[in-house]
């Protein structure tokens, strides 16, 4: 790569954050960085693999936001914004990934458990998650597990949480830098399928992997007191973003909004969501699972109650003997 056309791609990345990053003022010190580095020739005699590592390095520098990345890819990258998820590349990747639901079930004792690994654009999603949410619904709890999750789209956590509470809630608020407007993130009034309840316990797994649309979901859980959170602190990515094509196999994410609860102002950029309930992430499972089962337990075990009952003791014993398999089963 010549050292005009390097230079050419350093000022696109600056040109986007100049455009939308959702801080103008860190986004004016990136670009002293960025000019400053390539005048080092920190960006010379490097293939792009290698050159996107350093700048993605580079542009985390000034405040650690995980969103800003230079991405390098092994085919040509897609148009700005929501181009990538319409292609079919992106959609057959959705479909073998089961639209983000990596495993739902009911464990013994009447809980529900359901991994997500992404959420996945809304209209990809809904019919994975609504037979999803339908098959938990008629838990007595339910353990979420964001463990893997590595993001997603606000709206599909709206449509996720919209399963778990009674009435239409405003759990977040997302500034966005165009327009200079704030959009309120409300649960929906009506979803397909059986909704799990609001009043059902939640147990939500967290660990360090968990980010962006998965720390939405915990986050915003957690606030309106919907849920525990057990295990690890989350990766701490609050800010929405897009990609924009840099150059042919180049693309880069922007943080183009921020998240924050709508009451308190705060967030999880930077610090991640703190567990309830800290264990390390692989006993996560395990903890919440037992917690679970004793709620489960104080239901009572008179007339069609009795096998779920016996389910439970058995269930909460043999985690409490040996814990929980590699798949998370017991």
């Amino acid at each position: 790569m010549g050292s005009q056309a390097r230079a050419a791609q350093v000022e696109e990345v600056i040109r986007r954050l100049e455009g939308h990053y959702v801080f103008p003022e860190v986004a004016a010190k990136l670009a002293k960085v960025l000019r400053a580095r390539l005048g080092e020739g920190a960006y010379a005699d490097v293939d792009d693999a290698e050159f996107a590592t350093r700048v993605t390095t580079d542009l985390q520098s000034v405040n650690d936001d995980p969103h800003l990345r230079l991405r390098h890819h092994a085919d040509p990258v897609a148009e700005d914004g929501d181009a990538e998820h319409a292609s079919e590349d992106f959609r057959a990747a959705a479909e073998l990934e089961s639209f983000g639901i990596a495993s739902v079930r009911r464990l013994p004792g009447s809980v529900g458990y359901l991994d997500t690994t992404l959420l996945y654009p809304l209209d990809l999603a809904a019919s994975a998650i609504a037979a999803a949410m339908t098959l938990v619904a008629p838990a007595d709890a339910l353990l979420l597990d964001v463990r893997r999750n590595r993001g997603g789209t606000p709206d599909t956590s709206a449509f996720l949480q919209s399963y778990l509470v009674d009435e239409r809630t405003h759990y977040l608020d997302i500034y966005e830098r165009e327009g200079d407007r704030v959009t309120q993130m409300w649960t929906l009034p009506h979803v397909p399928g059986a909704k799990f309840g609001g009043t059902k316990p939640i147990w939500v797994l967290t660990g360090p992997a968990t980010f962006s649309g998965g720390e939405d979901l915990a986050f915003s859980l957690q606030r309106q007191g919907r849920a525990k959170t057990v295990g690890e602190a989350t990766r701490g990515g609050a800010h929405p973003r897009e990609q924009f094509k840099v150059d042919t196999y180049l693309d880069v994410t922007v943080s183009i909004a921020r998240s924050y609860d709508p009451e308190t102002g705060e967030n999880w950029e930077g610090v991640g969501v703190s567990p309830d309930v800290p264990v390390a992430a692989d006993k996560a499972f395990e903890t919440a699972y037992a917690l679970a089962l004793e709620h489960v337990l104080t239901l009572g075990a008179a007339g069609p109650r009795r096998g779920v009952a016996e389910e439970a003791r058995q269930a909460l014993d043999r985690v409490k003997d040996v814990g929980p398999g590699p798949d998370g089963t017991v």
